[in-house]
Parts: C-alpha cells; structure tokens; sequence
C-alpha cells in the first residue's frame, strides 16, 4: 500500500520547491508518493508506472531488482516519470538528508522533462495511457490466451528499437504503396520566381537539366518499388504494409507509441542526471542542508559522482560539464579566438584578467542563462559535441585506458582530445545500435521486404540480425533480407520462413 508523505517531509517539499522556482527552474506540478523497498521494485520493473500490460519481462525484471536490494548490491533512492502531473517516489527507508537530496534531485528531472526539445512531442498523459494498453493487451488475452498473445508482444519487442526518433520533429512522406506511376506527366522542377533578364542565372538551364535527369533516374529506380525512399521507421512500414490481424496490429502499434515514449531518455541520459545533479547539489548547499547533515549528504553525493578509470559515469559527467560550461561562459572563455587558440596555458588563464571583479555569478550570470539555454535544446550527442573541450578533457582524466596485467592497473593508453572526443560521440550516436533502413517491401517484384544497414560505425552483428529477420518474418509474412558490410565484404543475409541464409554480393542491391 502507497503511504501519504509524513508531516515533515511534506513540509520539505514545499520548501524546497520555493527554492528551485526562486532559482529559475520550471516543472509540472510533482506528486510525490512513499513507497517500500519492495514496492520500488515493483514500480521500477515496470518503468515507473503503476500498472503495465502482462509480460514475463516485467516479473523478471522485479526479480533482478528486488534480489539486488535485498543482497545489498544496489538501491533505488528515486524514481520520476515524464508527466503532467510528474509522480516521483521516495524510498521509506531513506534518511532525511537523503529524502531532501532525492526531492531537489526530482525537480531538476522534472524541470527537464518540460522544457528539453526532445520531450516536448512525448505523451505527457502516459499513466493513463499505459493503462488503456494494459486493458486492450488484456483482453487479446482473454480472447486468444495468453502464450499466444505473449509471444507476438516478444516479437515487437524485439524490434522495438528500430524506429526514427527525429521522425517527431519532421514531417514524413507516407510509407503505404505507391500509385502507378504516370510516366506522360512532366517532372516538377524546382523553379525560382525571376524576372525575364534574370532567369538565366537565377534558374540555369544547365541546373534544370540535371534536376529532370535526377527526376528521371529516381523515379526508373522506384519505379514498382516502395516505399520511395528508405524508411528508418521499420516498425510504423511493418504496421502500415504487414497483413496483421487488428488485434496484432493494435498490440504492434502500441508498442512503438511506447518504444516513441522512452526513446528521448536515451537520448539525453548524461544531461538529464547531470542537471538534475547540478541543481540537487546547488539547493542542498545553497539553502537545504542544516550542519548535522553535511557529512551524510557528501558521503552519498560522492558516491553517486564516483567513477573509475575507463567508465563512463553520466551522473559526473552532466553534472561537470554543466558547470564547466557556466563557469566558461562566466568568464568569457567562448567564441572564434578562444576556440582557435592552441595554447593550453593561455585557455586556462582566458578572461582572469578581463572579467570584472563584480561579474554576477549564479542566478542572472551568463554562465547560469547558457546553462538554461543548453538544457532547453540539446541532447547528449549535441551536448558532448558542442561542449566538450580538451581543457574538460584533461581535468576529468577522459583519457582511454587499458588493464596492465603486470601491474594489475588500469593505464592510460591515450590522451588525443581528437580520438576521445570521436570515441565519446560514437558510443552516443544511436546508442551504438546500427542504422536499419526499409529500402524495398516488393523486393525483387516478389513481396519481399529488403532492409538495408546504413554503416556509421556501428558494424552489424550477425547473429542479431538473423533473428531480428526471424521476427520480422513473423509479421511480414514473406522472406526478408538485409544488405550489410561486414569487414569491406558486401553481404545479403536472408530469411524465408525456415531458415536463414547468407551471400556475398559484388554489388549493392540497394545504395544508401
């Protein structure tokens, strides 16, 4: 049973939530709920929300959880989901230094949960949502049993991850069959509103012959083939074009609204925990924390912080790029001269001498609206890439490290900004999972489905492959095929229903 918040905390709540408004921050109202240890198991099994559709992935994430708490190996000391109201959930157990550090820690989620870009199309009504999933799921269960429905649900989810998270942000051209072309009709070419004696430099002949050529090729190359141009949402053309029953269909498709849900916490996981830690840890030592509490709040503030060499640790590098940030734009140490300079000395001493000895620090500071305007538009890819510096770099030991087993110790092996900067962008860029694309769904005029690895990096891995085309096939309905380059080497892996197949090819069947 939930439990209503004792006096006293309640009372911290609304303290501290003056605190952070009076700091500029701006959340949803927040309902804040104490749970058990094992209730916190429960609810983070199921992603925070209190009621989800029947699967066996959620009582054996409750199992993980629950013998990691009762073995000690971890703790749950929070838990916000992204909504309007947002639910946080407070562990009973907790002290009340760590009760106030968890409720400022909630307000800077939930301050990001409003106002970041790549929330802002996400369904801030999800509890009720997840319910009415949980309810249609329900009775696909009653009417076809349960191992049946089960088994679809594991096939969705195993391709829940092959969806287009900027597809949000765009307006897509529909993914359904094409008309037959009319091959008669002229080609629309892009043509510039100009004046007569102008229209030979504003619209060139040559340009326009090129445009009709491109129009010409693309439309010979697509001609019997759709959709028109690669698809990276695999799930919305398998909803749109697969024959599935409704029923499979319904379940398909709230499975991708779900998968659309979570998607932008993935990608913004190292700046969500790192503004909700710096402006945990701007309330608590700026205004929250009485003398008897400093000991037990540095103590769990640094063990939340601690990394080791070799591991990246989101929570210390938000929170530390956040304030390298506000500390750089406090100080002036930005724009074309300061990024072109080379002398590592003179970065370091960059605005010492300019900066006024009154220069506003904290609210109002330049430092603190940058910080503000960083959080309203980036995600952690745009993050690293835009802010990361080789000064940062250097002070947080980012180096790459490798175990020395003659020493039994972890050394550097490098320390080019230049490399550790494209390591860390790599391991961001799609979460290290390859980009899929549906390049043809009547593949070779047979009804196939041609799918192709569109390489950033990320090489594809043989034997997920096989088995994402083995559930794929479920729902397609027609073998299905991949083109991928694994080690230079062109290859089409295949599955017709019974069994998988690989081949080299000489050529691309499609080019992306």
């Amino acid at each position: 049973m939930i439990r209503t918040l004792p006096r006293n905390i309640a009372e911290q709540v609304e303290i501290i939530a003056e605190h952070a408004r009076r700091e500029g921050l701006d959340f949803f109202p927040v309902i804040y709920e104490m749970l058990t240890a094992e209730q916190m198991s429960q609810v983070a099994a199921y992603g925070g929300f209190p009621q989800r559709y029947p699967h066996w992935r959620f009582g054996m994430e409750y199992e993980r959880l629950r013998k990691q708490q009762r073995y000690g190996l971890s703790k749950i000391y929070e838990m916000v989901i992204n909504t309007d109201p947002c639910y946080a959930y407070l562990l009973e157990d907790n002290t009340m230094t760590d009760h106030k550090t968890v409720i400022a820690h909630v307000y800077g989620h939930c301050d990001f949960f409003k106002n970041n870009i790549w929330f802002s199309r996400t369904n801030r009504k999800m509890i009720d949502e997840m319910a009415n999933h949980a309810t249609r799921i329900r009775r696909y269960v009653d009417r076809f049993g349960l191992d049946k429905v089960e088994q679809f649900i594991d096939t969705c989810l195993a391709l829940d991850n092959l969806i287009d998270p900027h597809s949000l942000f765009m307006r897509r051209e529909s993914v359904r069959p094409p008309k037959p072309i009319n091959q008669s009709a002229a080609p629309q070419l892009t043509r510039f509103p100009a004046k007569r004696y102008m229209e030979q430099w504003i619209n060139p002949p040559g340009e326009l012959a090129a445009e009709r050529e491109r129009h010409e090729q693309k439309t010979e190359q697509f001609e019997g083939r759709f959709p028109a141009s690669p698809v990276r949402d695999v799930m919305l053309f398998l909803l749109e074009n697969a024959p599935l029953p409704d029923w499979q269909a319904d379940v398909l498709s709230l499975i991708r609204e779900e998968a659309y849900y979570f998607a932008p916490q993935g990608q913004t996981k190292i700046m969500n925990e790192g503004w909700a830690s710096y402006w945990h840890s701007t309330l608590m030592t700026g205004y929250i924390l009485r003398d008897e509490e400093v000991v037990t709040y540095c103590d769990h503030h640094s063990g939340t912080l601690a990394t080791q060499p070799g591991r990246l640790n989101p929570y210390k590098i938000g929170i530390e790029l956040f304030r390298d940030i506000e500390h750089r734009w406090n100080t002036g140490r930005y724009g074309k001269e300061y990024d072109e300079c080379d002398d590592m000395a003179a970065r370091r001493a960059w605005g010492k001498d300019k900066a006024p000895k009154d220069r506003v620090v904290g609210r109002g500071s330049p430092g603190r609206e940058k910080i503000y305007e960083v959080r309203r538009v980036h995600n952690d890819l745009t993050f690293i890439d835009e802010f990361l510096t080789p000064e940062f770099v250097e002070d947080q030991k980012l180096y790459h490290y490798r175990y020395d087993p003659a020493t039994g110790r972890m050394v550097v092996v490098n320390r080019d900004f230049a490399k550790i900067k494209q390591q860390m962008l790599f391991m961001l860029t799609n979460h290290m999972q390859p980009y899929i694309y549906v390049a043809d769904g009547n593949h070779a005029n047979r009804g196939e489905l041609l799918l192709v690895h569109k390489h950033n990096g990320v090489d594809l891995d043989i034997r997920y492959a096989q088995e994402t085309l083995r559930q794929i096939h479920v729902i397609w309905k027609r073998p299905v095929h991949v083109q991928a380059r694994i080690d230079d080497t062109l290859m089409l892996f295949t599955f017709d229903g019974e069994q998988s197949s690989q081949q080299r090819l000489d050529e691309a069947v499609y080019d992306i």
